[in-house]
């Protein structure tokens, strides 16, 4: 397989595009003005005219999440596609490439059609792909890139025959690969144990169409905090995984194959999937270990920070949350409560609400905002309950973290990358 990339151009190209009244917070002075022009104009969230509320990242701690990750995989010995969900930004996708990312992972075609349009040579498609006119455009996008390097998940002799039936149609000039998905009870999709995974390899042998490259999972499913009983259920799960590779190649299965892929791992428990991917394998069988972690690459204030391997284990350098509201109080109508100008159309709500942290005044002095939470979020208000005193006044700013950065990032086309205060870049998103 040939090494994993991206245009470079086509990247480059996106500070080329124009601001204007399309991104929200940008300064209205910006528009007109191109997005590497403003990335490097070195502009203020607090002096130049920012419109809250504004989500923005910060360039020392995104910086330090993709490196750390990518050395952790390297030392590892697996290897990583990040899940592109998470933040559906080229230029991030880039510069995981460049640290050293086996390739990208998507969810469904939209995506893998926002990848391919920035050259991303390399894709997973962590789902079943049963639809007509994805599986259309799939064949052609194969035929017309002999480069372009892509898998999917099987779950069922159903989506086995789904794709067959549609592929073999088209007639196309290379087969799909494939990987069969095992799940669990009370799981996400996958077949449910081995012998109907076993079924549904065998049906994919059968196709035409299809080629058998590896086997999938997903434990996060199964798992929610970090308690000995959630790591004992995906330690579990994910020597079941193992089993059914071992049975699939003494079934001759893999035959011929260059390399047998083995995928599992979110955001929660890679240590563990890691472990038990690179835990030795049958003589002469080419795994390899793939992870799919994505929400590393800002890691969060929430969900991630209580249960990610980096924010509970001794001896790593700790993710470091990369991801901040700023929101404006603009109502105090009581003692214990003030409203901000941030919303479930802003930040993410999913896994817990944001996060009071900063207290930033009018007059731009900074302190830590202690005391206070939010306690309920509406379309377009956080609702800020306050200690006695309050402490905050109508004017001023907060700071905020957010948990579950996957439900962040869609809400914002433009995300201003940080040094303190001062804005160093633009992230460009495509949902």
């Amino acid at each position: 397989m040939g090494a994993a990339v991206i245009d470079r151009d086509a990247v480059a190209a996106i500070r080329a595009e124009r601001i204007d009244w399309r991104f929200k917070a940008l300064p209205a002075g910006t528009f007109g003005s191109t997005l590497g022009e403003v990335a490097d104009a070195g502009l203020d969230l607090f002096g130049d005219d920012f419109a809250g509320p504004l989500v923005v990242l910060d360039a020392e701690a995104l910086e330090h999440n993709l490196t750390t990750m990518a050395a952790w995989c390297a030392r590892r010995g697996v290897a990583l596609a990040p899940h592109g969900k998470t933040t559906m930004a080229p230029q991030l996708f880039a510069r995981q490439l460049d640290l050293g990312a086996w390739g990208i992972t998507a969810a469904n075609t939209s995506q893998v059609r926002v990848y391919r349009a920035f050259g991303v040579r390399r894709v997973l498609l962590a789902n079943q792909l049963v639809d007509p006119a994805g599986l259309r455009w799939l064949a052609a996008e194969l035929d017309r890139d002999p480069g372009f390097e892509f898998s999917c998940w099987v779950d069922s002799t159903a989506s086995v025959a789904r794709m067959t039936e549609v592929l073999g149609q088209l007639s196309p000039t290379r087969p799909v690969d494939v990987h069969v998905e095992l799940g669990a009870p009370g799981g996400r999709t996958g077949a449910r144990d081995a012998a109907t995974a076993l079924a549904v390899a065998d049906a994919v042998l059968a196709s035409p169409v299809l080629r058998l490259t590896g086997v999938a999972g997903y434990e996060g499913a199964l798992a929610h905090d970090a308690s000995p009983q959630a790591r004992a259920a995906v330690d579990g799960y994910l020597e079941s995984l193992r089993a059914l590779v071992r049975e699939l190649a003494g079934r001759g299965a893999f035959d011929g194959v260059e390399q047998v892929v083995v995928t599992a791992g979110g955001s929660a428990y890679f240590d563990q999937v890691a472990t038990a991917l690179t835990t030795p394998w049958p003589d002469g069988l080419p795994v390899l270990p793939l992870l799919r972690s994505g929400a590393y690459v800002t890691h969060d204030d929430g969900f991630y920070r209580g249960i990610s391997p980096f924010g509970r284990t001794d001896g790593e350098q700790p993710f470091r949350s990369a991801l901040r509201a700023w929101a404006q109080v603009t109502s105090h109508p009581q003692e214990d409560l003030a409203l901000l100008t941030i919303g479930k159309r802003d930040a993410s709500f999913d896994e817990g609400l944001p996060e009071p942290q900063l207290l930033r005044t009018r007059h731009g002095v900074v302190s830590p905002l202690r005391d206070a939470r939010i306690s309920a979020l509406n379309d377009q208000h956080a609702f800020l309950s306050l200690p006695p005193g309050g402490g905050v006044e109508v004017g001023d700013w907060i700071g905020l973290g957010l948990s579950h950065p996957c439900t962040v990032f869609d809400k914002w086309q433009l995300l201003p990358v940080v040094s303190g205060t001062r804005v160093v870049d633009l992230v460009r998103t495509y949902f």
